[in-house]
């Protein structure tokens, strides 16, 4: 009964999915829901009542040639502590045609690689085409996976990266700079990351901000991916007021943004911010919203993580995966 159905874990999915083709897949898969060609049920986003974990659950499908995809998984951010990564998930993909089980996949692998090279698309689209001096804020999986992302679509300079403990930012400096072969200096504070910076990465789950808009240099794009519920904000709320003032504060899924994303939440509930403010990536790669429009705008990226996210990864590890058995 099993024989048909792949059983991939996190080394294969890694093994299978390059960067670029999960840069293409999230280009792909913002491209469709600027066209309004996926569908995208709400999904869900559960904070436990036992821990400071948060349940989530996405379903998308991407196209009528791919089946749906469903990823329900844990955030538990004591992980980090212990050096684990912060999101455990499994995925689970059905054929097309007769809504059959095809695969089950490591979800955590498909989460680090989709989210950083989604991250990557936005800053292609929104970034200075001059953008060379990265801040990263984290030290974990994500930060990481964001630094090496950006990489493929910008000719990086330097990297500047903090995060709060010393050990793990000295690691995690010298870990990118053999990878990437750049100048990559841990700092003591992230007001020195940030200062200067073109392209800001904030890969933490801080409940509080750590990017500050005073900070950020005329023409910078900031990109954050902690602030994904209400209680979580990586930027405060000048970051938005800069970025709605003069540049644009582009989110995944306005909708979705609007009930999940921390500072999102907070300016709109305080009147920094209105719907029609919210721009859509996806629009934006398509042509039919305008973010940046000069070389001084503040663009802001915020993004909560879609299913259709996973649902275009899944599917080109599949597909990799069934070549590679031809």
């Amino acid at each position: 009964m099993t024989d048909d159905i792949l059983f991939l874990a996190a080394d294969r999915v890694e093994q299978l999915l390059d960067r670029d083709t999960a840069i293409r897949s999230q280009r792909a898969a913002f491209t469709a829901l600027g066209r309004q060609e996926a569908d995208l049920p709400a999904k869900i986003m559960h904070p436990s009542r036992f821990d400071d974990s948060v349940v989530f659950a996405y379903l998308s499908r991407l196209s009528a040639d791919s089946g749906a995809v469903a990823k329900i998984g844990s955030v538990n951010p004591g992980n980090a502590a212990a050096g684990l990564p912060t999101v455990h998930a499994v995925i689970t993909v059905l054929d097309p045609l007769t809504g059959r089980l095809a695969a089950v996949l490591d979800g955590t692998a498909v989460t680090t690689l989709r989210t950083a090279a989604a991250s990557a698309v936005a800053v292609d689209a929104l970034a200075r085409p001059d953008a060379v001096d990265l801040a990263i804020l984290g030290s974990g999986t994500q930060a990481l996976a964001h630094a090496r992302a950006i990489a493929r679509v910008r000719e990086v300079k330097s990297v500047r990266l903090w995060s709060p403990t010393p050990a793990h930012r000295a690691r995690a400096a010298e870990t990118l700079a053999a990878e990437l072969d750049l100048p990559v200096e841990p700092t003591t504070t992230a007001e020195a990351a940030v200062t200067g910076a073109s392209v800001v990465a904030a890969c933490t789950l801080s409940t509080t901000p750590v990017v500050r808009g005073r900070w950020l240099a005329d023409g910078c794009t900031v990109v954050s991916v902690g602030s994904f519920e209400p209680g979580r904000s990586e930027v405060d709320a000048e970051v938005l007021r800069r970025a709605v003032a003069r540049g644009a504060v582009v989110v995944d899924d306005p909708e979705t943004a609007a009930h999940h994303a921390g500072p999102v939440v907070d300016a709109l509930r305080e009147g920094v911010l209105t719907m029609e403010d919210l721009v859509p990536l996806g629009a934006v790669l398509t042509g039919r919203r305008r973010a940046r429009t000069g070389p001084e705008d503040v663009v802001h990226y915020n993004s909560v993580g879609l299913g259709v996210q996973d649902a275009a990864v899944a599917w080109a590890v599949v597909e990799a995966a069934r070549g590679a058995a031809r």
